[in-house]
């Protein structure tokens, strides 16, 4: 994954800080993630293949920040697995892969999406799992 503009990198922040206040205000759970997808995927067509509350921005051609709204890490995980199962069958697409990061509001914004880059990028090396979590990252960071 290539580095983020800046004017993505200011949309993803807000996002998370978004999230953080929700999170501190309503004790409302949420999880972060990457994903990956390799091929042409609109944001009308990711819209359709996503649940109602998630939030998503698209990063670059292939890349997607989702934020799974009111979920915690292990329903996001199963969200991921639904996504990536209905994209596989749309599009005949079995490259793509989601990094998942656990939630943790005392974490900065720069953090996040760093883990985030760092999980995916382990992920997309590993050919056992197309959907990973920090766990990954175990004797890499």
């Amino acid at each position: 994954m290539q580095a983020i503009n800046d004017k993505i990198f200011k949309r993803l922040e807000i996002e998370v800080k978004k999230t953080y206040y929700t999170f501190t205000r309503y004790l409302s759970p949420s999880t972060f993630a990457f994903l990956y997808f390799e091929g042409e995927l609109s944001v009308e067509e990711l819209g359709e293949h996503l649940r109602i509350s998630d939030k998503f921005l698209k990063i670059d051609d292939n890349h997607y920040f989702i934020n799974y709204m009111f979920t915690e890490q292990n329903g996001a995980f199963k969200a991921s697995q639904n996504l990536l199962l209905n994209l596989d069958k749309h599009f005949e697409n079995t490259k793509s892969c989601i990094a998942v990061d656990t939630f943790d509001a005392n974490k900065t914004p720069r953090i996040v999406i760093n883990r985030l880059m760092e999980i995916l990028k382990e992920t997309q090396k590993s050919s056992y799992s197309r959907i990973e979590d920090e766990s990954i990252l175990n004797g890499v960071l």
